[in-house]
């Protein structure tokens, strides 16, 4: 096997083993970032002796037993020795260097599910519970994660050391918590993953329309978490969800990269195989005999989509419905947004032209590009292109991503040269 070869995995077994391998070290030292620290090490020694030696058979092992002698002998020199021996010594078998099958099977899950919990502890800030969990679970460098956000590389550098330091500050323990905590901490957990996949999906920056790592990374944290907490409704409801959007990947950009919205996709080449699973996610959370979350919500509407072999055969009505309910449980503006186009949809542009001029005064939208986006996409299908094309250009003057900027200059510039209002009729992107 080539140097390159080999490079390439190591880079793929590390990839694959990290979060287990963090997660594991982080129940034997109780500290994050060390456990970070020791997993680094292991694999700084693995493109040591690899190239050399071979991969071993069972590399996740061959990595842990290297972090946990890394760690012993850390331990042993520390001033602190006897304090953290006596840590170790409540779960020594997880030291143990012949032990190696206890430490990577067994717990692997609820190791995992510790670390996530941990990572987007409320005490950290929502930024810095991103990029954590990112780094952590997502095995992303910290380049990796500037260039998916658009940040400098110090500054998210600096995120996660801040997020690490205040962590072992705050002595936050590493376990699934019980009860009321549980449930407001598995809301911050989905709420994390949510962020992430939608950032992927729709940049908010960049010259780029997506950003698919981001959303394959929250896609497989997803599954792990679906996988570790089979009992949360919620949790199925966000899978489907992103199962399903993901499965549109292929036919949200041209050639050119450029954008290409819901109802121009060729829906032939959508992802069935991705779809079933969404279907199957979602059929799970309902089963669980609960009312609808907000995630499971989201997935049945995407679901609606998903179902109709064409664009014309979508059901609108029951989307505005989906919506109408999602308003009940999760109350927001750009909820009632995505309310009135599916109402314009199914019963007119008029009635959603009526709704969405309810919203133009609220505060919290005035700076929101889909606004002025939706209201032209109305005021186009009412015959009214003039106006539709300020509203165009307004959009575009509030978008931060180059890729939607240019659509929508490119839909101001139809209507501009219209007289007739022939402006080209596409939808938004629901």
């Amino acid at each position: 096997m080539s140097g390159s070869s080999v490079q390439r995995t190591i880079d793929a077994i590390w990839r694959i083993e990290s979060a287990k391998l963090i997660a594991g070290l982080a129940r034997m030292v109780r500290d994050v970032g060390l456990a970070e620290d020791l997993a680094q090490d292991a694999l700084v020694i693995a493109l040591e002796r690899w190239p050399v030696t071979g991969i071993p058979d069972n590399p996740g092992a061959w990595l842990m037993t290297t972090a946990k002698r890394r760690a012993i002998d850390q331990i042993r020199r520390s001033k602190l020795r006897e304090q953290k021996y006596e840590e170790l010594g409540r779960g020594s078998d997880l030291y143990t260097e012949d032990d190696i099958d206890m430490a990577l099977d067994g717990e692997v899950e609820d190791d995992l599910l510790r670390l996530i919990f941990t990572t987007c502890h409320p005490v950290l800030s929502q930024e810095a519970r991103v990029a954590l969990t990112l780094r952590l679970l997502g095995g992303l460098t910290t380049d990796e994660i500037a260039r998916a956000f658009l940040l400098a590389e110090s500054t998210i550098a600096q995120r996660i050391v801040r997020a690490k330091r205040t962590l072992s500050a705050s002595k936050v323990a590493f376990e699934v918590p019980a009860g009321e905590e549980l449930k407001q901490r598995l809301s911050t957990v989905l709420e994390v993953i949510y962020l992430m996949f939608n950032e992927g999906y729709a940049a908010t920056s960049g010259d780029s329309w997506m950003r698919p790592m981001l959303c394959q990374e929250a896609l497989r944290l997803g599954r792990i978490l679906a996988e570790i907490a089979p009992a949360e409704p919620e949790v199925h409801g966000l899978v489907s969800l992103m199962e399903i959007q993901s499965s549109r990947f292929r036919t949200r950009v041209n050639a050119a990269g450029e954008p290409i919205l819901l109802m121009d996709q060729n829906r032939a080449l959508w992802d069935h195989l991705l779809i079933r699973r969404g279907l199957a996610a979602l059929e799970r959370a309902r089963k669980l005999g609960r009312p609808l979350g907000p995630y499971a919500l989201q997935a049945a509407i995407s679901a609606c989509h998903a179902q109709a072999r064409t664009a014309s055969e979508t059901d609108w009505a029951r989307i505005a419905a989906l919506y109408e309910a999602l308003s009940r449980v999760m109350p927001s503006p750009i909820v009632e947004l995505n309310r009135a186009v599916a109402i314009a949809m199914a019963f007119g542009p008029a009635f959603g032209l009526q709704l969405v001029d309810e919203l133009v005064a609220e505060p919290s939208l005035k700076d929101y590009h889909l606004l002025p986006s939706v209201r032209g996409d109305l005021l186009v299908k009412l015959g009214r292109t003039g106006e539709a094309r300020e509203e165009f250009e307004r959009a575009a003057s509030l978008t931060r991503n180059a890729r939607e900027r240019g659509l929508l200059l490119k839909r101001a510039a139809e209507c501009a040269a219209s007289e007739s209002g022939d402006c080209d009729q596409q939808g938004i992107d629901a």
